[in-house]
């Protein structure tokens, strides 16, 4: 990746997920444009889900926790290329059973997208090596839930990810 994640370029679409437009990233943030996303549940071979707490400096929902890496799908870029990509940024590893689980849209006060969801396998080693990671653990259901009602979750991956998960 060159220049400031602000000047990346990213596709605008419509409800039918058609591409309208391509703007940067910062434009798309600001006018709350409509996108591209993916999320990625990785899940160790033992069952646990990986969870992360975003770093402070991400541009949208700073600090909270995630159940799922992922980002905003790049311009000309396909969801599962950009899982692929996003998995490798966040956590240094290159799934080779992405599975798709499902694509839906989902809106707030603070963004707008077309998200695909992913699972996939893995039990690491993991390298955060691009910063956008603070903390990570593995958790079960009930851990989930514990950390669920102590902490902030990503909106987006929570409404949309969650209920397509199974964890025991």
């Amino acid at each position: 990746m060159t220049g400031a994640p602000g000047d990346e370029l990213v596709d605008i679409v419509d409800d039918d997920d058609r591409v309208v437009a391509t703007v940067t990233r910062a434009r798309m943030r600001a006018e709350g444009l409509l996108h591209r996303a993916v999320s990625i549940a990785v899940f160790g071979s033992d069952g646990r889900l990986l969870v992360h707490r975003r770093a402070e400096t991400k541009d949208l929902w700073p600090g909270m926790w995630d159940i799922a890496a992922g980002g905003v799908v790049g311009a000309g870029e396909s969801y599962l290329h950009a899982a692929r990509r996003e998995v490798a940024e966040e956590l240094g590893i290159e799934p080779t059973d992405l599975e798709l689980l499902g694509k839906a849209r989902y809106a707030d006060e603070s963004v707008q997208l077309v998200g695909c969801g992913y699972r996939c396998v893995h039990d690491g080693p993991f390298t955060f090596t691009d910063g956008e990671i603070a903390e990570v653990r593995w958790v079960d259901r009930a851990g989930l839930e514990v950390l669920m009602a102590a902490e902030h979750f990503v909106p987006d991956s929570q409404r949309l990810l969650l209920p397509l998960l199974h964890l025991h």
